[in-house]
């Protein structure tokens, strides 16, 4: 196989960033997406020249088609970017569930429309798309965030069957320890979520960053919803 282009959203901090290092290491091209260019840039930079950052705003989907517009072909699409909302039904921001629902639901599959006719189609690309565990695992306050985390899986049946033989699949991280929202937090929040963690520690971004390369290469893996939490749901 020749050299690879992976298009990373959300690439330009956290789990993206790390992905983004991951796959330069592995030899691929990287193109990480970010909402400010110049910030964005500054970071693609410090990647090597393997590297290249573009201004993305997938909340805004009607900007998305001009602003991938100067991507080439690629071999890999990773759709990572998150925002974090509590929205009580009791305190309901309808302008901050529209937000959300539109970025992740409408912006993940505009996003994948606008670089299709640059997706390679065969079964050697993957596109992977973010979820995550609050689908399954509700908290007060999440009734959002649960909903379009379980409309990710939605759309990955669809989505794989309509773009067959380009592989679609899903991940969703639980709570990521090291990660910079989790890690930030004052000393002992942590705590109780290890308690219910079999082995009483959390998941980590290189295990999230081993299991998106996992979804986004294997050839034999497609529509798959794939749990990265450490079991924590069996506790």
């Amino acid at each position: 196989m020749g050299e690879r282009t992976v298009v990373v959203v959300g690439g330009t901090s956290g789990i993206g960033l790390e992905l983004a290092k991951d796959c330069i290491l592995r030899g691929d091209h990287v193109v990480i997406t970010g909402r400010d260019q110049a910030r964005t840039e500054k970071i693609a930079a410090t990647l090597g020249e393997r590297a290249r950052g573009v201004a993305l705003d997938i909340s805004e989907p009607d900007t998305i088609v001009g602003q991938l517009a100067g991507i080439g072909q690629v071999h890999g699409l990773v759709l990572a970017a998150i925002e974090r909302d509590a929205n009580s039904i009791r305190d309901y921001s309808i302008e901050r569930a529209i937000r959300l629902v539109t970025l992740k639901l409408v912006g993940y599959a505009a996003t994948i429309s606008a670089l299709l006719d640059r997706l390679d189609p065969t079964v050697d690309t993957g596109i992977v798309l973010f979820g995550g565990r609050a689908k399954d695992l509700p908290y007060p306050g999440s009734t959002t965030v649960s909903s379009i985390n379980g409309g990710v899986t939605g759309m990955i049946n669809t989505l794989a069957l309509e773009l067959a033989p380009i592989r679609v699949n899903a991940l969703h991280p639980g709570i990521i320890g090291d990660s910079p929202f989790w890690a930030s937090k004052p000393e002992g929040v942590l705590t109780g979520y290890e308690q219910h963690t079999p082995g009483g520690a959390l998941a980590t971004m290189v295990d999230v960053v081993d299991a998106t390369q996992f979804l986004l290469r294997n050839r034999g893996v497609s529509a798959v919803n794939l749990y990265v939490d450490r079991g924590s749901a069996v506790l």
